[in-house]
């Protein structure tokens, strides 16, 4: 599977990007996909996921209530809403997908990841 990260770009505080991931090669809708971020000098951290059936969500505190995540498992794609955008949003994001056997949050239980797209917010 290869995955493809699209969407990221400038933006000012207090507006919004949506980011989406598409993904090749093969089949994703078994999979969990999930999105990381990684700021300069910061470890990559977890934002949001979503399972492959699409019923469950998981959002990092700081994004919750801003980001939303959402698939489309007939394209093979999953996207992520981002509103009210900060400063501090400012990272690279990488899409992943696995099958995490519910560990969604954490990095290690993904076997696949994008190329990243960078998400530049200005203050």
């Amino acid at each position: 599977v290869q995955l493809q990260a699209s969407g990221g770009g400038l933006v000012q505080a207090g507006g919004s990007l949506r980011l989406s991931c598409a993904a090749s090669g093969d089949t994703v809708s078994s999979d969990d996909m999930g999105w990381f971020r990684q700021a300069p000098g910061k470890e990559r951290e977890f934002v949001a996921a979503i399972n492959w059936s699409g019923a469950s969500r998981h959002y990092a505190d700081s994004v919750n209530g801003r980001f939303i995540i959402s698939r489309d498992n007939a394209k093979n794609m999953v996207h992520l809403q981002m509103d009210s955008l900060k400063s501090e949003d400012t990272a690279v994001y990488y899409c992943a997908a696995g099958r995490t056997r519910n560990s969604l949050r954490y990095a290690g239980a993904y076997t696949y990841w994008g190329q990243g797209t960078q998400v530049t917010v200005s203050s």
